[in-house]
């Protein structure tokens, strides 16, 4: 999408993190930005000496609050342009096999759930319009199954990109763009937010640092670049694409043994 002629941008997890730094990015390039956060402490501190910015708090799952938030963010600003569903929390360390109900259930309805939430909101009157573009925020472990205890985690991930796959065919004809945001490593407070979330303590850190990793600032400005350039995929990290080729390749090995052990079958 060309974003000289968008004007308006809502981003979900927009108070802190990677959304801030999109939301950042896309003020940068002329839009006006509503910020939707379940923090509201966040939201005030996120607007803080920012223009072009208004806040909304909402949690993703609930979706009479973005039916609301909607309606207010188009009053102010006009019809959202731009979707950004970044909303997100980590996994909690628990293998499949040990995974409680309450804690897939939470996983599963802010990443996958929230994310389908916000398209169902705001997809079809970007397609009525015929202008717009989406971006749901994955993870590179929506492309590869990356570790034990990621669990419910990864199955959002990859339900994300499958929905993001799926709305590109069917949204391009009509002049919408869709892209999934597949981050690796970046420097965010997303093991902070689900512990807080979940109302107990993880010792997951994903194997990194607090604070380590790519800066939101730089997230930011790489979704934005994607979007200007309507990627499909837009990655952070491109030197992690041999984990990706090793499933790819898995994949590919098991095709061609399928291909002949049934072509030994029909001889």
């Amino acid at each position: 999408m060309d974003l000289s002629q968008a004007r308006h941008a809502f981003v979900t997890g927009g108070a802190s993190g990677i959304g801030l730094g999109v939301a950042d990015a896309l003020v940068a390039r002329g839009l006006a930005v509503t910020i939707a956060d379940i923090d509201a402490d966040a939201v005030e501190r996120a607007l803080a000496g920012r223009a072009n910015f208004r806040g909304v708090v909402l949690d993703v799952r609930d979706r009479g609050g973005w039916a609301r938030a909607k309606a207010e963010a188009e009053a102010a600003f006009g019809p959202v342009d731009v979707l950004v569903n970044n909303a997100g929390i980590g996994p909690d360390g628990a293998q499949i096999a040990d995974l409680t109900y309450e804690s897939f259930d939470r996983i599963v309805g802010i990443n996958l759930v929230g994310v389908f939430n916000g398209v169902a909101t705001f997809a079809s009157d970007m397609r009525g319009r015929g202008r717009g573009h989406i971006v749901n925020t994955a993870s590179i472990a929506g492309l590869f199954a990356s570790a034990p205890g990621v669990s419910a985690y990864g199955l959002a991930k990859f339900g994300v990109v499958a929905m993001t796959e799926t709305m590109r065919g069917e949204l391009a004809p009509h002049g919408v763009g869709a892209s999934v945001l597949c981050p690796g490593f970046v420097a965010t407070n997303i093991i902070a937010n689900t512990a807080r979330l979940s109302g107990e303590e993880t010792d997951y850190d994903g194997g990194v640092a607090p604070g380590s990793g790519m800066s939101p600032a730089e997230a930011g400005e790489i979704v934005a670049r994607g979007i200007g350039a309507d990627r499909l995929y837009i990655l952070t990290h491109p030197e992690m694409w041999p984990m990706i080729e090793g499933r790819h390749n898995a994949i590919a090995a098991d095709f061609a043994a399928a291909d002949k052990e049934q072509a030994g079958a029909t001889v």
